[in-house]
């Protein structure tokens, strides 16, 4: 039978309390709980103070590039930080990282009601990003853990993930309706609450990590540093280059910067005696796959979202209620399609299904660049296709990495797999503005286009379509690739690997 200690362990030689993991969702319920209300903060977060910023704008005389580094400030640290983060809680323990992570958001969303200038407002949302980079890798790294069999570990993701998503569906439509008779304050300290939920949860629910499922090897620093700098500058680069243009100096300094830094990071850990990220566990078929499909289904869903909602209001004129409605296919998919994640995986495995399923992404975005300029049936047939494919990849991906690597690595391979879809979404993003301000003449956002322009938009529609198909397929075809030597049998178990234990 299957066991799992519980209890704080002091040293390897200490006595630990054995008990049954949970043979099901309900017995694991209040650890779930705690879990879901992580994942909800991390998607809830932006969407719903989006709503708040002209409101935000106005009240504090904030200028357009400062609204903009209110929300991105946060993607920014939460995305560099999440890999140095990870490898330290896979050595201090995830659990415990987490619960620190959780009172840091409290007091961060606590502060926000002494808000009185734009600066203080960015330094709040930089702290949430840390509590963030905290607390959603090891998310899934503890639901993986709480489980000893894959099955259940794909249905407790899936609930965790559909909490998430529902919170994304209803975020922007309750925060414009808090916004009509409370201040805007509100929608951050709702972080509060939420946080108190996932401490009390994580805390009951979840035993203390096990000595022997923990890293001891020394955190490497320049490592950390120079994956940090990296992350930060992939992050910033196509926002530059969506903001400043392609004729501006700037977004390519940062993109040579940030590449320039990868490399460093990768000489250092091929040298180092302790790397931050073992290289080689990130070229394990499960874990090369997994990050390919991710990475793949995140470029997809962010420019073909970006893409929609520019086509649906500058093209076809539609008004910002009317877009909204028109991405309601997408809506219920991702909120619906939670059902749909465990029979597929009964029926063809985690691993096809994770193909399968980043195949449909891949689908989805070609019927988009190819027919979606011939009308909304088309749209919303490439909205439905990505949100289906997405779905399964979000949660089936994930779960490939975890099994694919050592139990004292989980965390860091969380916050890979969280690091590829958050680059990836801001590659998809950058890549479509970039060929749209190449193959558009004059300013996009003005009321009326001459007939050239329209155009000029329709092809570059197009154009960024097909041109994230392109990427996006291979992204998933090195996935296939990569799990293609897992069905082969060449992969090496994750249990053989003992480095640190």
């Amino acid at each position: 039978m299957n066991v799992r200690r519980t209890g704080a362990v002091e040293n390897v030689g200490a006595p630990t309390e054995v008990s049954p993991s949970p043979r099901s969702l309900r017995e694991a319920g209040v650890a779930l709980a705690g879990l879901s209300a992580v994942f909800l903060f991390e998607v809830l977060d932006n969407s719903i103070l989006n709503v708040a910023l002209p409101t935000i704008g106005l009240e504090l005389s904030a200028s357009t590039t400062v609204l903009q580094w209110v929300t991105g400030v946060y993607a920014v640290v939460f995305g560099g930080l999440m890999l140095a983060l990870g490898a330290l809680a896979d050595r201090v323990g995830r659990r415990k990282v987490m619960l620190v992570g959780l009172v840091l958001l409290g007091a961060a969303s606590l502060a926000t009601a002494f808000v009185t200038t734009a600066e203080q407002l960015i330094a709040i949302r930089a702290a949430m990003g840390v509590a963030a980079a905290m607390t959603t890798p090891g998310s899934l790294a503890l639901a993986f853990r709480l489980f000893d069999e894959d099955g259940l570990r794909v249905r407790a993701t899936t609930l965790i993930s559909t909490v998430g998503l529902v919170g994304l569906a209803i975020g922007p439509t309750a925060g414009g309706f808090v916004l009509a008779f409370a201040p805007w304050q509100v929608l951050l300290l709702v972080n509060v609450p939420i946080a108190a939920l996932a401490f009390i949860g994580i805390r009951r629910g979840i035993p203390a990590d096990r000595v022997d499922e923990l890293h001891r090897d020394p955190i490497d620093g320049a490592g950390a540093l120079l994956g940090t700098a990296t992350i930060m500058l992939a992050l910033v680069a196509p926002t530059l280059f969506v903001d400043a243009g392609t004729a501006s100096p700037l977004p390519l300094l940062t993109t040579a910067a940030a590449i320039v830094m990868a490399v460093l990071f990768v000489v250092r850990e091929r040298s180092a005696r302790y790397p931050l990220l073992d290289l080689k566990l990130v070229a394990r078929p499960l874990v090369s796959s997994g990050l390919a499909f991710k990475a793949g289904a995140g470029l997809a869903t962010a420019g073909l979202g970006y893409l929609v909602t520019l086509q649906l209001q500058l093209d076809w004129g539609w008004t910002p209620a009317q877009a909204a409605m028109g991405m309601f296919p997408q809506v219920v998919v991702l909120i619906a399609g939670g059902a749909l994640i465990g029979p597929l995986v009964t029926r063809v495995g985690l691993d096809k299904a994770a193909w399968l399923s980043a195949g449909a992404v891949v689908c989805g975005l070609a019927v988009y660049g190819l027919l979606g300029r011939f009308g909304y049936v088309w749209v919303a047939l490439a909205l439905v296709l990505v949100a289906a494919g997405m779905r399964v990849v979000g949660v089936v991906a994930g779960t490939n990495v975890m099994r694919g690597l050592p139990t004292n690595r989980t965390t860091i391979g969380a916050a890979l797999v969280d690091t590829a879809s958050e680059v990836t979404t801001g590659i998809g993003i950058a890549a479509s503005g970039t060929i749209l301000a190449a193959l558009f003449t004059g300013d996009i956002a003005t009321s009326s286009w001459s007939t050239h322009q329209t155009t000029e938009f329709r092809e570059a529609v197009t154009w960024a379509g097909l041109a994230l198909t392109v990427l996006a397929a291979a992204l998933v075809g090195l996935g296939i690739i990569r799990a293609g030597r897992v069905a082969d049998g060449t992969t090496p178990s994750p249990a053989a690997d003992t480095d640190g234990e």
